[in-house]
C-alpha cells in the first residue's frame, strides 16, 4: 500500500508519500506529561509488557533499563529481567528468549552495540523480532559520550529495520510501533529504534502518553508460528548453513525488509487512528514550493523546521525532509520528492571514513542515480561528539544551497559543518 501524508494541527503537510489524508481523529485520549525520552521510552516497555528484557547500562541509554527495572521490582510488570554482564551476553539472550517465541526487548548506546556487533547478525539471520531501543552515542576513540549516529549507522547492513526519533513524542511513539513492525508476519526482523543521546533521551519535553489498554489493544497478542519450546513441531534456529542455501536465505532477508517499507506505514497509520498522530516513512516541510532542500534524520529534523521558518521569513523558498524509515531506505519516494529541487543538501551526523559522502548522503545519490533525477547535491557532515547545532548554522547551510544555484558546486561535495581547520 503506498504511505499516506496527513495535516497537523498548524496546516503543515507531514508527508509519508501518495495523496493527502487528513490526520485522524484519536480513538483514546492522551495523557499530558512532562518525561525524558528515556523515561517515555520506558513508560511504553511498561505498557508493552515484554516476556524479556536483557540489558546491560551504558550512557545515555542507562536511564531506560533502570527505569524498567524499577517496574520489574515493583510487580508493575512480569517481564523476566535478566542483567548481563555485557552487551554481547544482552543480545544472545534476546535471541534465545526470541527463539523460545517470548517477546523481547533491549537497549543500548555507542560502544555497547558494538559490543553486540557479532550477534546482531545472528538475530536477524534467525528472522527474530527482537526490538532494540539504541540512544545514539559517538564511538571511541577518543572516548565521548555525547549524541552522534556512528553506532547506528555502524550496523546499517546488519539486516535491522532502522527508525528515527524527531523528539520525545516520537520516541514514545515509535517504540510502540517498532514492535508490530517487527513482529508483522511479512517482516519478522529485529527492529532498530533510535532517539539522540541526552538532546532526546535526557530533554524533557511535553507529550501525551496513550491509556495501558490503549497500547494492549495496539500490539495485541504475539503468537509465534515457531518457537524452541513447540515440542510438536520441532525447529532449529541458527544451524549450519553452507554453499547449499546460505544465500538463498539471504535473499529472503532482503525480501523481508523491503517488506517492512508498506508495514511500517500500516502500522503508522493505525497508530494514528489509535492516537491521532499517524506516522509514516518520510516527513515533508514546507516542501510544496521548496527550491533549496535538506534532509536530516533524527532531533536534527525539529532545529531544521525552525530554520526553514526562518529563510521563509526572509524569502528563500526552503524546505525540510525528514527521514523517518532508514531501513528499509525508501529510495523511490525520496528521489520523486527531491528530484526537482534546484540544490539539495543531506546531514550526515557520522563518518563513512573514506567513502565520498555520509551514509544518507549515499542513500540520497543513489536514490537519484537509480531513478534518473540530478538535482545539485553537497553532504554536510556536522554535531559529531554532539557538536551543538543551531538553527542559526542550519541558516547558514540554506544560504550556503542558494550560492550553489548560482555559482554550481565550487567546492567539495563533502563538506564538514562547524570543525575548526
Amino acid at each position: 500500500m503506498p504511505a499516506e501524508s496527513y495535516q497537523d494541527d498548524g496546516g503543515d503537510q507531514v508527508e509519508g508519500g501518495g495523496e493527502m489524508t487528513t490526520m485522524n481523529v484519536a480513538k483514546y485520549k492522551g495523557l499530558p506529561k512532562g518525561l525524558e525520552g528515556d523515561r517515555a521510552v520506558a513508560e511504553a516497555m511498561r505498557q508493552m509488557n515484554p516476556d524479556v528484557v536483557a540489558a546491560y547500562p551504558i550512557t545515555p541509554q542507562t536511564e531506560i533499563v533502570m527505569r524498567f527495572s524499577e517496574f520489574v521490582s515493583n510487580g508493575e510488570v512480569d517481564t523476566e529481567f535478566i542483567a548481563v554482564e555485557s552487551e554481547h551476553a544482552a543480545m544472545s539472550s534476546c535471541i534465545g528468549a526470541a527463539a523460545a517465541g517470548g517477546r523481547v526487548q533491549t537497549a543500548t548506546s555507542g560502544a555497547g552495540m558494538a559490543l553486540m556487533w557479532e550477534v546482531l547478525w545472528v538475530a536477524s539471520g534467525s528472522r527474530l523480532p527482537i526490538v532494540m531501543h539504541a540512544v545514539n552515542r559517538s564511538l571511541s576513540s577518543p572516548l565521548n559520550i555525547h549524541c552522534d549516529h556512528s553506532d547506528t549507522m555502524g550496523m546499517r547492513d546488519a539486516g535491522w529495520v532502522h527508525i528515527f526519533d524527531e523528539n520525545v513524542q516520537e520516541a514514545y511513539d515509535s517504540a510502540i510501533q517498532v514492535l508490530r513492525i517487527a513482529e508483522h508476519p511479512d517482516v519478522m526482523l529485529p527492529t532498530l529504534h533510535a532517539l539522540d543521546g541526552f538532546i532526546i533521551g535526557h530533554s524533557v519535553e511535553r507529550m501525551e502518553t496513550l491509556p495501558d489498554e490503549a497500547v494492549k489493544e495496539f500490539i495485541g497478542t504475539y503468537t509465534p508460528k515457531y518457537s524452541l519450546l513447540d515440542f510438536e513441531h520441532p525447529a532449529t534456529f541458527g544451524p549450519m548453513d553452507l554453499q547449499d542455501y546460505f544465500f538463498e536465505h539471504k535473499r529472503q532477508q532482503v525480501e523481508a525488509i523491503q517488506n517492512a517499507l508498506d508495514v511500517i506505514v500500516k502500522v503508522g497509520q493505525e497508530f494514528g487512528e489509535l492516537s491521532g498522530r499517524p506516522y509514516g516513512l518520510m516527513e515533508e516541510y514546507c516542501m510544496d514550493d521548496a527550491d533549496y532542500v535538506l534532509v536530516a534524520l533524527g532531533s536534527t529534523a525539529g532545529t531544521s523546521k525552525v530554520a526553514v521558518d526562518m529563510m521563509r521569513d526572509s524569502g528563500v523558498k526552503a524546505g525540510l525532509l525528514k527521514i523517518r524509515c532508514f531501513r528499509p531506505f525508501p529510495h523511490k519516494m525520496v528521489s520523486e520528492v527531491l528530484g526537482k529541487r534546484k540544490v539539495v543538501g543531506v546531514l550526515d551526523r557520522s563518518i563513512s571514513f573514506g567513502a565520498q559522502t555520509g551514509p544518507l548522503c549515499l542513500e540520497v545519490i543513489t536514490s537519484f542515480f537509480t531513478h534518473g533525477v540530478s538535482p545539485k547535491v553537497v553532504n554536510y557532515v556536522y554535531g559529531m561528539g554532539g557538536r551543538d547545532i543551531t538553527p542559526a548554522h542550519i541558516c547558514e547551510m540554506y544560504k550556503e544551497l542558494v550560492e550553489i544555484d548560482k555559482k554550481g558546486i565550487t567546492g567539495p561535495v563533502q563538506r564538514f559543518f562547524g570543525v575548526r581547520d
